[in-house]
């Protein structure tokens, strides 16, 4: 059973205080113009987009986006709309199709706009893209793959809109927000499915199969001279899928570089910086689990690339550059869909004999890039009594270091894991992940490695769960599995995700995201009718026992006046009344078993 999710908040919308309402002070923007604004129809055109027609200063509610859609495939024989699920406030989940080919069946390039509904650049670009796929003469697009677009994933979000959703943010003006109606997450929800919207997306993921995967998001953090930057797991050092990051950091990076560039648009990898506050410092990379999207499609082996086009840039340029991002993704896969099909095919089929549980920032970086940041000043604030950074709009080369991880600690993977029939949550988990098992008929005694906890914390609360996290002793033990429990064997495409959702030192695991709380319930106390008469034997039959109970007696004046602490003390020593450490009910068949 798992702790239950922390009630929606519903979203003020009005009773804000006059000083509330100041204006953000964002840093001035560089004037910028390209190729891509070729692709902004003129005013009056019949199939101009709702944020074309403001100048893109204003972004289409999920009604005018999904009736816009609406019409357009309405006018092509290329489009299909598809609904996949409904959220939690009862909107339809719903993406749109372009293809050539009369029957599905082919490559698809994913693209989903809205995991985090404030930044939704990615929507409004789809709409230019798919429209011109459609009606402007970019169907040779579609020759090899098929596009699959979500224009808005994180639908109820979208329509929290407030001006105060992203101050630090360059439009839209009327954005939504970043989480759910449920207050979670989607891009912290991959692994542990909490949210309506997750159960949809991720069948989804398992019919669709697609070869690319991009998750479009808009960015936090300093300001710099880049407008479209994009990242995927661990940047290839921290994966999981070894050959699909070598086709990412190759021709992935290659192709879309040089077709975003061609659009007038400047792209790099996402700059994370170890502090905000001290640039010089440098950048991070770090090993991600599979709640976000890009570390789950490293575990799931689907190449997941997250596009994060720059807050500070003005909107119309951040569409324009999700666009071009887009158009140069689907050209690349097109034109490398052997190599890219061929490094799926690889990571699905290797097995890695261990799993990291847990990593630890490298003390010294690993190299040092040439970046192009924003000139900055330093000036002393009044309201924070420190001095604040101020950018001055200027581009400045730097030189910045980048350190990344090393890994701190692992798990050797076994033949495969035994899921007790009782733990009915976990096992439709593995159905939502599209992970195979065997399920028993009859009860079977089995000699598995079990985990004993120890030293179980309740930590905060974190996506709307608690996390839990304990040490681990494994040992063998006899178990009986119940008629209805299943076996997950590690050999599968998918066994490395099994891994991460089942070894409970995992970042991600289900122990870790709270599915079994009931470990840290306390098993209940003991009549003192029952407990002094055997309190009174130990000391009769066990001299050293008695020496230290005289001794705290002697030193805890406060424990010798309470009995129930005394007995508790005995009870804590004794075989018959003593709380076992609780075990992690879900064993592990070793290899040689």
């Amino acid at each position: 059973m798992r702790i239950p999710l922390i009630a929606a908040i519903p979203t003020l919308l009005c009773g804000m205080p006059l000083h509330a309402q100041v204006e953000p002070v964002l840093p001035p923007v560089p004037e910028w113009s390209g190729a891509s604004e070729s692709w902004i129809v003129r005013p009056g055109d019949p199939w101009i987009t709702p944020a074309e027609e403001t100048g893109f200063a204003r972004t289409p509610s999920y009604d005018e986006t999904r009736a816009w859609l609406e019409k357009l495939v309405g006018e092509s024989p290329l489009l299909t709309k598809v609904t996949f699920g409904t959220s939690a406030e009862g909107r339809e989940l719903y993406y749109v199709r372009a293809s050539t080919a009369a029957k599905e069946g082919r490559p698809v390039v994913l693209v989903q706009a809205g995991i985090h509904s404030h930044e939704i650049s990615g929507k409004d670009a789809g709409l230019m893209l798919l429209r011109d796929i459609a009606l402007g003469g970019k169907e040779d697009l579609l020759g090899k793959v098929d596009l699959v677009f979500v224009p808005i994933y994180n639908v109820d979000g979208h329509e929290q809109v407030s001006r105060f959703n992203a101050p630090h943010l360059r439009g839209p003006a009327n954005s939504g927000s970043r989480n759910t109606a449920q207050r979670i997450n989607l891009n912290r929800d991959y692994a542990k499915a909490a949210a309506p919207e997750t159960r949809a997306l991720l069948p989804l993921l398992r019919q669709l199969d697609p070869v690319l995967y991009l998750d479009m998001h808009a960015s936090d953090g300093f300001d710099h001279g880049y407008d479209v930057t994009y990242t995927y797991a661990g940047w290839g050092r921290h994966v999981q899928s070894p050959a699909i990051a070598e086709w990412l950091q190759g021709s992935f990076e290659d192709g879309v570089n040089a077709f975003v560039r061609q659009q007038g648009h400047n792209p790099h990898f996402y700059p994370s910086a170890l502090d905000d506050y001290r640039i010089d410092k440098g950048l991070r990379m770090s090993a991600e689990g599979p709640r976000y999207s890009t570390g789950y499609g490293d575990f799931a082996r689907i190449p997941v690339v997250l596009v994060e086009m720059h807050n500070l840039k003005p909107y119309r340029q951040r569409v324009l550059g999700v666009y071009a991002m887009m158009e140069g993704a689907l050209r690349t896969a097109a034109a490398s869909l052997p190599q890219l099909q061929s490094a799926i095919a690889i990571d699905r089929s290797a097995r890695p004999k261990t799993l990291t549980v847990k990593w630890a920032r490298d003390e010294q970086p690993f190299t040092t890039i040439s970046f192009t940041g924003m000139a900055f000043e330093r000036v002393q604030s009044l309201a924070s009594g420190a001095e604040e950074i101020r950018y001055l709009g200027q581009e400045q080369q730097w030189e910045l270091p980048v350190t990344g991880e090393h890994p701190v600690s692992h798990v050797t993977l076994p033949e495969a894991w035994w899921v007790p029939a009782a733990e009915r949550d976990v096992i439709a988990l593995l159905d939502l992940h599209g992970i195979s098992y065997e399920r028993i008929d009859t009860a079977r005694d089995l000699t598995l490695e079990m985990a004993t906890a120890s030293n179980m914390q309740l930590g905060p609360i974190y996506d709307a769960e608690a996390r839990m996290s304990a040490d681990f002793r494994r040992d063998k033990r006899n178990v009986r599995m119940a008629a209805g429990s299943i076996r997950v064997p590690y050999d599968q495409p998918r066994g490395l995700l099994a891994a991460a959702l089942l070894e409970p030192e995992a970042v991600d695991s289900v122990f870790s995201w709270g599915f079994f709380p009931e470990l840290m319930e306390n098993s209940g106390s003991r009549e003192r009718f029952l407990l002094a008469p055997v309190a009174e034997r130990m000391l009769e039959s066990d001299p050293e026992l008695r020496d230290a109970f005289e001794q705290r007696l002697a030193s805890d004046a406060t424990f010798a006046a309470d009995p129930q602490a005394r007995l508790k003390w005995f009870a804590e020593k004794s075989p018959y009344f003593a709380a076992p450490l609780p075990i992690y009910p879900i064993g592990r068949e070793l290899k040689d078993q």
